[in-house]
C-alpha cells in the first residue's frame, strides 16, 4: 500500500473513533433520565471529554504525519509525528480499559439502573452499549497505526546499507617441540 494511503486510513479510522465517543457522549449527557442526579453521569461524561482531548491530539498528530509523506517526503517529520499520535492513542486506550470497559464501570451502570429503575434502566444499558461500540473503531486504528509504522520501517530499511563481518582473526600455533619457534596464521572465512 503507498505510503500516503496507509497514513490516510490511520486518519480516517481516528475519525470513526472519534465520532463514535461523540455518540457515546450524547448517550451519557443528552439522554440521561430528566429526574434525579447520578455522580456516574459526571464521571462518565468526564472521562470521554479526557478521551476526546486525547483523541484531538492524536488526530492532529496523524495529520502532521499525513502531511510529511505528501508530495515531498520527511520520514523522520513522518516518525516524529507518527509517535505522538500513537502516544497519545496509546493513553486513550488505557484510559477506555480502566475507566470505561473495566467491569467494575459496567456493575457500577447495571447497578445505577437496577436501583433507579424507570428511564435509568434503559438508559444504563444504552450507555453499555455505546461503549461497547467502541471496541471496533479502537482494534481499526490500533491496526492502522501498527501499518504506518510498518510502511516507516519499510521506507527506512531500503535506504540502509548493512556490513557484517564474520569469522576475523588470527590463529596462533607452537610447535610441541620447540617452544621458541610459532607459527602465525592470518584466517578470513567470509567477509559480507
Amino acid at each position: 500500500m503507498p505510503l500516503e494511503t496507509t497514513f490516510q486510513e490511520l486518519f480516517t479510522e481516528l475519525r470513526k473513533l472519534h465520532d463514535t465517543l461523540v455518540a457515546v457522549r450524547l448517550t451519557i449527557v443528552e439522554d440521561k433520565p430528566v429526574k434525579g442526579e447520578a455522580a456516574l453521569v459526571d464521571y462518565l461524561e468526564d472521562t470521554i471529554l479526557d478521551m476526546m482531548g486525547l483523541l484531538d491530539e492524536s488526530l492532529k498528530a496523524a495529520r502532521a504525519a499525513q502531511k510529511a509523506v505528501g508530495n515531498i517526503t520527511d520520514l523522520n517529520a513522518a516518525r516524529r509525528a507518527l509517535t505522538v499520535c500513537h502516544e497519545r492513542f496509546h493513553r486513550l486506550g488505557q484510559q477506555f480499559a480502566v475507566e470505561l470497559i473495566s467491569y467494575e464501570k459496567f456493575k457500577d451502570l447495571t447497578s445505577l439502573g437496577s436501583e433507579r429503575r424507570g428511564e435509568w434502566l434503559p438508559w444504563s444499558n444504552s450507555v453499555k452499549e455505546g461503549i461497547e461500540q467502541c471496541r471496533q473503531p479502537l482494534e481499526s486504528a490500533d491496526k492502522a497505526l501498527a501499518a504506518c509504522w510498518q510502511e516507516i520501517a519499510e521506507r527506512v530499511g531500503m535506504n540502509s546499507v548493512s556490513v557484517q563481518a564474520m569469522n576475523i582473526g588470527q590463529k596462533i600455533v607452537s610447535k610441541p617441540n620447540n617452544g621458541a619457534e610459532l607459527v602465525r596464521e592470518t584466517v578470513q572465512d567470509g567477509m559480507k
